[in-house]
């Protein structure tokens, strides 16, 4: 993906500053390409290998539902595996960098699964260097094919820092329908380490994804009954593949993988006036959100007295949240009833 720098005003938190978030991942991912090298070297010497002493199946994933889907196509046979989730610390895709350890976990596993998208081209070095040359990896991306959907920019969306070319949605996971596909590529992996428990992780799969198609099924049924098709985001926009699952519209301040955090008043302008035109009910905005643009909307709207709605997109779960019960299937119920509120 391309980006062209740009010092046009924002408006971030009621200040009026420079547009600095695009220059700042220039910099940033090309300084973490020297020093990857640096812990791709470091990782790599005997003393830091850490390669486990007994026969314990590892598994990486970068992010949550990944995670939870391979903790559900386990089912019982989850605790004697190894399984590590990188980014547990409320830190997005976007914003990730392995630490070392990251990376000789990565290089040592059984099983390695990732997005696949720019922000996971630190992935290439790490695998080259992989110690375990009978890893099984899977790449969320490539395992769509033609069914990965480009970022897009629709009218009203901050166009500034992007090129003429946009790049790959990474937030395929918000998909149930995806979601079924992956399990399934996720169950034959499995299969192909452990053969002697196949049988156990296709009727966890099959379980699965019965309950996967009975939520698919209810998302479709809210839509069906709601006077309401759009959505009207003051934040970025995660939800594509959400929405052209199910046939919905959508304005954004922002693309899914936008680095920007302050909105033009342009673009806050024309987000208002569409709320006012179409009379929604509410301004979304995702889980990681402090709401700054969603409200400067609403202010700039006539009636001023618009809600604010969450729509999780699963890009900060912590490993306090999977302690506490929280699922894929949990996180996907609930965005249901806030989008049955979105679409009264």
């Amino acid at each position: 993906m391309q980006y062209n720098i740009h010092s046009e005003n924002r408006i971030e938190k009621g200040n009026v500053k420079p547009a600095n978030d695009y220059l700042r991942r220039f910099y940033m991912k090309r300084l973490y390409a020297i020093l990857l090298a640096v812990f791709l070297l470091t990782a790599m010497l005997p003393g830091c290998e850490q390669i486990s002493s007994n026969d314990t199946v590892s598994i990486v994933c970068t992010v949550f539902p990944q995670y939870d889907w391979v903790r559900q196509i386990l089912g019982d046979k989850a605790e004697s595996f190894n399984m590590t989730l990188l980014l547990d610390k409320r830190i997005d895709l976007h914003n990730y960098q392995p630490s070392v350890d990251d990376i000789v976990k990565i290089a040592t596993c059984d099983l390695f699964i990732y997005v696949g998208g720019d922000s996971d081209e630190w992935v290439k070095g790490v695998l080259r260097e992989a110690k375990n040359k009978d890893m099984v990896v899977i790449n969320m991306l490539d395992t769509l094919g033609h069914a990965t959907k480009q970022e897009e920019i629709i009218e009203g969306m901050e166009t500034d820092g992007y090129g003429d070319e946009d790049g790959y949605d990474e937030h395929v996971w918000l998909s149930l329908k995806n979601a079924r596909i992956f399990c399934e590529a996720i169950t034959e992996a499995l299969v192909s380490i452990d053969e002697e428990n196949a049988g156990e992780f296709r009727r966890n799969l099959a379980a699965y994804s019965e309950k996967l198609s009975i939520l698919d099924t209810e998302y479709q049924k809210a839509v069906d009954a709601s006077l309401t098709r759009t959505l009207l985001f003051g934040d970025r926009f995660p939800f594509r593949y959400l929405t052209d699952d199910y046939g919905l519209n959508y304005y954004a301040a922002f693309a899914g993988c936008s680095a920007e955090t302050g909105a033009s008043f342009a673009t806050v302008v024309f987000l208002a006036q569409k709320m006012d035109e179409l009379e929604l009910p509410c301004v979304m905005v995702t889980e990681s959100s402090d709401q700054t643009i969603a409200r400067t909307v609403i202010q700039n709207t006539k009636a001023r007295n618009y809600s604010i709605c969450v729509l999780d997109a699963m890009q900060s779960v912590s490993s306090s949240d999977i302690q506490n019960g929280v699922t894929y299937l949990s996180i996907m119920e609930r965005n249901l009833e806030t989008l049955k509120e979105a679409l009264k």
